[in-house]
């Protein structure tokens, strides 16, 4: 499994967030990111937030206002079968090295794009029973640990280095 990375995001804190051509990125994420609600959000085990950008597009198809960073995401990807994605896989992306740890939950922040949006990207049951089957899998993202921090840049490759740790 292979893509690119299409777009890199920052923000204050909230959605959504902005695009940067480049990021250098550290154990807790990449540095200038913050948090509005940083106990829930971020840490060592949720330093990135991936989203792919075809499942941004399908939200879209569903009417919801939604582009590359609206979505809180850290890394937009480009090429990736949201389908395939797993806790304990390792990617490289760029010089960077992450850790998938858990599919994201959506927070009450993204009912500005409609509340209906949560639904349409995230099925709490199936997501605890790692039902890869699930219409929604991993539309709403999912949470990366860095092991091997770096720069990632625009239009870096992302490469699955294994399966699970």
């Amino acid at each position: 499994m292979q893509g690119r990375i299409l777009q890199i995001n920052v923000s204050n804190g909230g959605v959504p967030k902005y695009p940067v051509p480049m990021a250098i990125t550290t154990r807790l994420g990449l540095e200038g990111d913050h948090h509005a609600h940083p106990k829930i959000h971020g840490g060592p085990h949720q330093a990135l937030l991936l989203i792919t950008s075809e499942a941004i597009e399908e939200l879209r198809s569903q009417g919801f206002p939604v582009q590359a960073g609206s979505l809180g995401e850290n890394i937009t990807t480009l090429g990736i079968d949201r389908k395939r994605l797993r806790i304990g896989q390792q990617f490289r992306l760029g010089e960077v090295i992450i850790q998938l740890t858990k599919v994201r939950a959506p927070c009450l922040q993204l009912d500005v794009y409609g509340p209906a949006i949560k639904d349409a990207m995230y099925n709490r049951a199936a997501t605890k029973l790692n039902d890869t089957s699930s219409p929604t899998w991993a539309i709403s993202g999912f949470y990366a640990e860095v092991v091997s921090s770096g720069t990632v840049r625009v239009g870096d490759p992302i490469l699955l280095l294994s399966e699970s740790a």
